[in-house]
C-alpha cells in the first residue's frame, strides 16, 4: 500500500507528530507500505494562507500516487490532506491529539473553560476558534476513520459527533533506550545536585507551570535541596521568567527552553522526581518517557493520565487546582524512598504495555480499513 503521510512536525523539529512521523515512516515499509512524508516544515518560510495553499498543492499531486491518505492533526495539515485526498479520490485517515481550536481559544482569545465544559456545553466562542471547530469537525468528518491516543480523546471527538464505529484508539509508544545512562553519572556531567524535579511541555497556560512555580517556597520548607527545572519553550516563556525573577527563585528554578531529544532523555534520567501539572492532557507521551526512564511520575487526575496512571501504583495523582495536594505529592516522591521505589517499579512495568511494536500494529489494522 502507497501511504501518504501529512505530518505538521517532522525531525529534527521536535514533538509528538515528528515522533510519530518518523515511527511510522521506519517500521510501515516492513509491514508492506511504502511511505510518502510531506512535513508542513518545509512551506513554512511562506505567508499564513499561502503555505497552506502550497501544502494542499502538494497533498494533491502527492495523493493521487498513493493509496491513502494519513494526516498527523485535524487542522494545519489535515484540512490541505482532507481535502487533496477528496479530490484524488483516496480514503483518506487522520489522527487527533487535542481539540486545536479550544487551545487557540485558550492562548489568544480569552477562553475560560475547560475542554469538557468547551465540547460539553458548546461554551461560546471568538468567531475565530468557532472557524477552527468547524474545520475540524469537517476534517473529522473527511476521514474514513479516525486515530486518537486515548480514550479521553475518544470521548473528546464522540461529542464533536463522530460515530463510535470512526474511531480506534491507539495508544503512543516509547522505547527507552537500551541504555540511557547511569543516574549518579548523569548528574555529575550536567552538575545536578539537590533533590530535583523536572517537568516538560509547552509552555502554554493549561500546563499549570505558573503554579507549579508558585509552590517552590513551600516544597523548600519540607525539602531544603529541592529544585524545579522546566523544560520546553511556548508563549508563556517570557512571563514564566518574570514570575521567577520576581519570587527570587532564580537559584531554585530554571527554564532551559527545548532540548533535543537526546539530551531530554538525560534529564529525565538524572531527576528524582517528574511532575505535570496539567489542566488538560490526551495521552501524555512525557509521563510514558518518565516511567519508561525509572522516574516517578506526579501529576493530575484529568484527561488521559488516569489510563497511564492508577493512584499510588505507577504514579501519584491529585486534583487539578489542588497546588498544596501537588506540592505535598512532590514532597512524599522526594523524601520516601519507599514510595519512589514503588512507584518507579509500577510505571516501568506499566511503560513496558505502550511498545513501538503495538503502536505500529495497531495502526496497520487501522489503515488497512481501506
Amino acid at each position: 500500500m502507497k501511504l501518504l503521510l501529512a505530518t505538521p512536525l517532522y525531525p529534527p523539529e521536535i514533538g509528538g507528530p515528528a515522533t510519530y512521523a518518523k515511527i511510522l515512516e521506519k517500521r510501515l515499509p516492513e509491514r508492506g507500505f511504502a511511505v510518502s512524508v510531506l512535513a508542513f516544515g518545509r512551506f513554512q518560510r511562506y505567508p499564513k494562507g499561502v503555505k497552506h495553499f502550497l501544502y494542499f498543492l502538494y497533498a494533491l499531486k502527492r495523493a493521487r500516487q498513493a493509496d491513502a491518505v494519513l494526516a498527523l492533526d485535524p487542522v494545519s495539515v489535515g484540512l490541505p490532506a482532507a481535502l487533496a485526498a477528496r479530490i484524488a479520490k483516496k480514503p483518506f485517515f487522520v489522527k487527533i491529539v487535542g481539540d486545536y481550536a479550544w487551545e487557540q481559544g485558550k492562548q489568544r482569545f480569552g477562553l475560560t473553560s475547560t475542554l469538557d465544559d468547551f465540547v460539553e456545553s458548546g461554551a461560546r466562542a471568538h468567531f475565530f476558534v468557532r472557524m477552527l471547530q468547524k474545520i475540524e469537525l469537517f476534517v473529522a468528518r473527511s476521514a474514513k476513520h479516525i486515530i486518537v491516543p486515548s480514550n479521553y480523546l475518544r470521548g473528546i471527538v464522540l461529542h464533536w459527533g463522530v460515530a463510535a464505529q470512526r474511531i480506534s484508539v491507539v495508544y503512543n509508544s516509547f522505547d527507552a533506550p537500551a541504555d540511557p545512562g547511569n543516574r549518579e553519572t548523569l548528574r555529575g556531567l550536567l552538575q545536578f545536585d539537590g533533590s530535583l524535579a523536572i517537568s516538560v511541555g509547552r509552555l502554554v497556560p493549561w500546563k499549570g507551570f505558573s503554579e507549579l512555580i508558585s509552590i517552590t517556597e513551600y516544597i523548600v520548607e519540607k525539602v531544603p535541596d529541592y529544585k524545579l527545572l522546566i523544560v520546553g519553550d511556548g508563549p508563556q516563556r517570557d512571563a514564566l521568567e518574570r514570575q521567577v525573577e520576581e519570587s527570587g527563585l532564580g537559584e531554585r528554578v530554571a527554564l532551559t527552553g527545548s532540548l533535543p531529544k537526546d539530551v531530554l532523555v538525560r534529564y529525565l534520567t538524572a531527576s528524582d522526581a517528574f511532575v505535570l501539572n496539567t489542566s488538560y492532557e490526551g495521552f501524555s507521551h512525557q509521563i510514558l518517557e518518565a516511567m519508561a526512564l525509572s522516574v516517578p511520575v506526579v501529576t493530575t487526575r484529568i484527561g488521559g493520565n488516569p489510563e497511564l496512571i492508577e493512584n499510588e501504583k505507577e504514579g501519584l495523582l491529585v486534583e487539578y487546582g489542588d497546588t498544596r495536594a501537588l506540592a505535598d505529592a512532590l514532597v512524599r516522591v522526594l523524601t520516601k524512598s519507599s514510595v519512589r521505589s514503588k512507584l518507579i517499579a509500577g510505571g516501568k512495568k506499566k511503560a513496558q504495555q505502550f511498545t513501538e511494536e503495538r503502536m505500529v500494529a495497531a495502526t496497520e489494522k487501522v489503515l488497512r480499513k481501506v
